[in-house]
Order: C-alpha cells, then sequence, then structure tokens
C-alpha cells in the first residue's frame, strides 16, 4: 500500500474502533487493544496518536504518565497496520510522541521495545537501569527529554494498573 501523504494527529472518542483493529492487526492478539483503550480513558495522563493514509487509522502509539522520582512518561504501544510498514510510519509516530512529550513538560520516556528499533530515536538501556520495573532489562529503555534530568536519578516506576491487567 501507498499514501501520498501521512498525517498524525491526537486520537479522538471515534477513533477507538480503528485503533483497537490497528492493534490487533499488529499484535495478533487483543491484550495491546485492550491496554491502549483503557489507557486513552484516561486522557489527563494520555497523549494518544495516530497516523491516517487518506482517511484510514493505520498506526497508533500512546504515551500514558509513570510514577517515579520526575515528570515521566512511557511510551506503549506503538502499532502500525502490517499492510503500511516499511513505511516510515513507526518512525514518524515515535518522532511526533518524543515532540509532544517535550512540550507536556515530561523529563523522560521509557519504553520497553527492540534495543535496535529504539536506540536510534535516542534511548538507551544503561539510561533506565538505575529504575526499577517488573521488565527491567536490556530492552527496557530511557530517553532523556531534557539533557542531563536522570543524573544520578533512581527510583521505582509505578505504571497504571491497566499495564498489568491487559
Amino acid at each position: 500500500m501507498l499514501c501520498d501523504e501521512i498525517i498524525i494527529r491526537p486520537s479522538v472518542a471515534s477513533d477507538e474502533q480503528a485503533i483497537a483493529s490497528v492493534l490487533v492487526e499488529a499484535f495478533g492478539r487483543s491484550s495491546e487493544a485492550q491496554l491502549a483503550l483503557s489507557l486513552i480513558n484516561a486522557p489527563d495522563k494520555t497523549i494518544s496518536l495516530v497516523a491516517l493514509c487518506e482517511t484510514r487509522i493505520v498506526g497508533h502509539v500512546l504515551l500514558t504518565a509513570i510514577t517515579g522520582p520526575a515528570k515521566f512518561v512511557a511510551l506503549a504501544p506503538l502499532a502500525v497496520s502490517p499492510d503500511f510498514r516499511e513505511m516510515q510510519i513507526g518512525s514518524a509516530l515515535v518522532r511526533e510522541a518524543i515532540a509532544r512529550a517535550r512540550k507536556a513538560g515530561f523529563d523522560a520516556l521509557f519504553v520497553l521495545g527492540d534495543n535496535f528499533y529504539y536506540e536510534r530515536f535516542g534511548f538507551s538501556s544503561p539510561l533506565a537501569d538505575p529504575f526499577e520495573v517488573g521488565w527491567q532489562g536490556q530492552n527496557f529503555m530511557a530517553l532523556e527529554l531534557r539533557e542531563g534530568c536522570l543524573e544520578g536519578l533512581s527510583g521505582r516506576l509505578d505504571y497504571p494498573q491497566a499495564f498489568f491487567s491487559a
């Protein structure tokens, strides 16, 4: 599939079914869709973005505030419909999510994912090492949204309950 133009915009309530469809298509199961939909409905703590090809939603990314020693946000889930992969839609969603997280005043962004993919945006596993989560390891990464903001910080990161029940 080809698109003349990909538009990224904040999601609206009427996008929820299309977001769920993209997530199920991308992951082959419904747990990520359930997670995203439960978190999207807490708009004061989330940034939900969709990517459109023409009028069709073909990608989604969600940022959710997490509790920690500074103003932190988690990136999860990120999904692109299989027919639209290889078009840099996921990269465009991640770049826009980073920009919006900075604009919203978050200090750092955390993600659990593929190192090869996320490191190109500046995410680093060693930056996340001082923080305690249930999924500690090399695929847990952080990105400073304000240079040096993680220096000397450590502690527990608390994700919303939806991350554990999806």
